[in-house]
C-alpha cells in the first residue's frame, strides 16, 4: 500500500485557468474565485482502480464504471518522495502540497531545518479568500494540519490545535481532535480553549446548523461528547446515520462560506489511508466512494459557477 504514495494521481477541472475558448491574453491574469483542493490520503492508482472495479461489478459490468474524479479533463501523475525518504508520510506530503517546499517525514509546515514555511491557505487568506479545512479524520492530523500549523513533530496534536485561532480561517470540519486534553491529560480541553479564542466549536449536526446561522468562525466535530477524549475513530466505511459524511461537511462549508466572496476549501479523505493501513479492502473502497461523493458537492457548485471554479483532486 505504501508504494502507492510514490506516484499519486492528479485530476482537475480547471475552467477558470484552462478555458480553451478564450485566448491566453484574456485569461493569463485571471484566477479562480472558488478553489477546491481534494486530497485522498494515501490514495494511489490501485485504490482508484479497485473502487471502479467494484462499481462496475455492482452495475453488472466487466468494467467501465468511473468515479467522478477520473472523468475530469486534466489528468496526470506526480512523485511524492519527501526531503529525507523515498516514501513520504502525510505530514511531509501535506507540507509539500500546501507550501511547495519538500520537508522531512514527520515535519509539518516547516522546512528540513525547522523554519516555518507559508501555506497556500495563508496566501489566499491574505488575498481576501475565506478558508475552509475539512477532513474525515481529526482536524489536527497530519494532512489538514499542514495547511494551518507548524511543528517538527506531526504528533504534537494539542499544540497544533492551538494554532487554529492564529490562522483566522473561517471553517474547520472533521471527525474531531486528537490529544483533546493534551498528552498528560491535564490541559484545558481543546474545545474550551478554541471557544475562548474566537471559535464556535460544535459537536454534531444540530450544533453545526445553529453555529452556521450565528457564528463567523466554526470548528465542527463529529457526534462526540465534548467532555470526553474521542476514541471511536474508525475506517469501516459504514457510518451511523447520525454521523456527518465528508460530503455533508463539504456542503456545509460551501453554504457557510457562501459565494459572495472568494473561498478556498481543502478537503482530505483521510480514512482511505487508515483503511489501507489496516488491510481492509471493502472499507477502503467505501471511503474512496465517500471521498468521491464529497468531490461531487464541489462539482455541483462548479456547474453553477463554471467560469470561476477550480477543482483539483490529488493524493499524497
Amino acid at each position: 500500500m505504501k508504494l502507492t504514495r510514490f506516484a499519486s494521481i492528479i485530476m482537475a477541472i480547471a475552467v477558470a485557468v484552462t478555458a480553451v475558448s478564450c485566448s491566453a491574453s484574456e485569461k493569463k491574469d485571471e484566477k479562480a474565485k472558488y478553489i477546491f483542493l481534494f486530497i485522498g490520503d494515501g490514495m494511489g492508482n490501485s485504490h482508484v482502480a479497485v473502487t471502479e472495479s467494484y462499481l462496475s461489478y455492482k452495475a453488472g459490468k466487466l468494467g467501465g464504471e468511473q468515479l467522478l474524479m477520473t472523468t475530469f479533463p486534466v489528468f496526470g501523475t506526480c512523485t511524492t518522495h519527501s526531503a529525507d525518504k523515498r516514501i513520504t508520510d502525510s505530514s511531509a506530503a501535506g507540507t509539500a502540497i500546501s507550501t511547495g517546499v519538500k520537508t522531512n517525514n514527520s515535519y509539518l509546515g516547516v522546512d528540513p531545518e525547522g523554519n516555518e514555511v507559508e501555506s497556500m491557505s495563508f496566501c489566499l487568506k491574505e488575498d481576501g479568500y475565506k478558508v475552509g479545512i475539512i477532513s474525515s479524520v481529526p482536524i489536527n492530523h497530519a494532512t489538514p494540519a499542514s495547511f494551518y500549523a507548524h511543528n517538527i513533530s506531526r504528533h504534537a496534536y494539542y499544540e497544533m490545535t492551538k494554532e487554529i485561532p492564529e490562522s483566522g480561517f473561517e471553517y474547520f470540519a472533521s471527525a474531531g481532535m486528537l490529544s483533546y486534553f493534551g498528552r498528560d491529560g491535564k490541559q484545558q480541553s481543546s474545545a474550551e480553549w478554541l471557544e475562548e479564542n474566537g471559535y464556535d466549536v460544535c459537536f454534531g449536526k444540530a450544533e453545526l446548523a445553529e453555529a452556521m446561522a450565528s457564528s463567523e468562525h466554526i470548528v465542527f466535530c463529529q457526534e462526540y461528547n465534548r467532555d470526553v477524549e474521542p476514541k471511536n475513530y474508525d475506517s469501516t466505511g459504514n457510518k451511523p446515520e447520525t454521523e456527518t459524511t465528508l460530503a455533508e461537511m463539504v456542503q456545509a462549508g460551501i453554504d457557510f462560506l457562501g459565494d459572495e466572496e472568494p473561498f478556498f476549501i481543502m478537503c482530505e479523505g483521510g480514512e482511505i489511508d487508515w483503511a489501507s493501513h489496516s488491510d481492509k479492502t471493502m472499507p477502503m473502497i467505501m471511503t474512496t466512494i465517500g471521498f468521491d461523493d464529497a468531490i461531487r458537492k464541489a462539482y455541483e457548485f462548479y456547474l453553477a459557477h463554471p467560469d470561476e471554479t477550480l477543482i483539483v483532486v490529488t493524493a499524497d
